[in-house]
């Protein structure tokens, strides 16, 4: 696996961890576990995630995550408990794939680690926002139905195929960008004080 390879695992891999990190972790983990991915030299500190107590772990988080986001307005308090967890994990997972024997590319790759598992974080929220506005309960969780799908979808295609993974995942940050700019207009406009209305006049007929 070569350089560009490597980078375009970690970009990624940061991204989907900020839609479900307890999910990376646990296919990353399972790949490893069983042979699916053949650690090269410098993913040897990935190796950790193959153990099994990591990925129990990983499972009792990935179920637990699984069900608090399809709840309405659950879903929006476990975002906001995973504002710096998921971004940390983003940029840790982003430190230990690309190359740890250099300083600069370690400080490089857990800042942009985080920074894109952030924006995914926030543009889940922020898209979360808008659908909890929503008062029936059923496009929440086809919304997160469909989180679940395309995450472990993206997760295969980045052992697979991590450049293109990759360019899906730019396309993703994009698509996360403008959920952030739309949910700040819609929230802005939700807590944005109403103007009285003026109490309407009665007809009187005359006697």
């Amino acid at each position: 696996m070569g350089p560009v390879e490597l980078i375009s695992l970690a970009a990624s891999t940061s991204l989907l961890a900020g839609w479900r990190l307890y999910l990376v972790t646990l296919v990353t983990g399972i790949a490893m576990h069983f042979g699916w991915i053949a650690l090269p030299e410098k993913l040897h500190a990935l190796a950790i995630l193959a153990n099994p107590w990591v990925i129990g772990a990983a499972a009792i988080g990935t179920l637990a995550e699984f069900f608090a986001d399809k709840v309405q307005f659950v879903d929006s308090a476990w975002d906001t408990v995973h504002s710096v967890i998921r971004p940390l994990g983003g940029a840790l997972l982003a430190l230990a794939i690309v190359d740890s024997g250099n300083p600069t590319w370690q400080v490089l790759s857990f800042l942009l680690g985080g920074g894109a598992a952030l924006i995914a974080h926030t543009g889940k929220a922020g898209a979360r926002a808008l659908v909890n506005a929503s008062p029936e309960p059923y496009s929440n969780i086809a919304v997160s139905t469909g989180e679940d799908v395309v995450t472990t979808g993206l997760m295969a295609m980045a052992i697979a195929s991590p450049v293109l993974a990759a360019i899906v995942a730019g396309f993703i940050v994009l698509g996360s960008a403008w959920l952030v700019f739309k949910a700040r207009r819609f929230l802005k406009r939700m807590l944005a004080p109403q103007p009285p209305r003026e109490p309407r006049m009665k007809n009187v007929t005359p006697s």
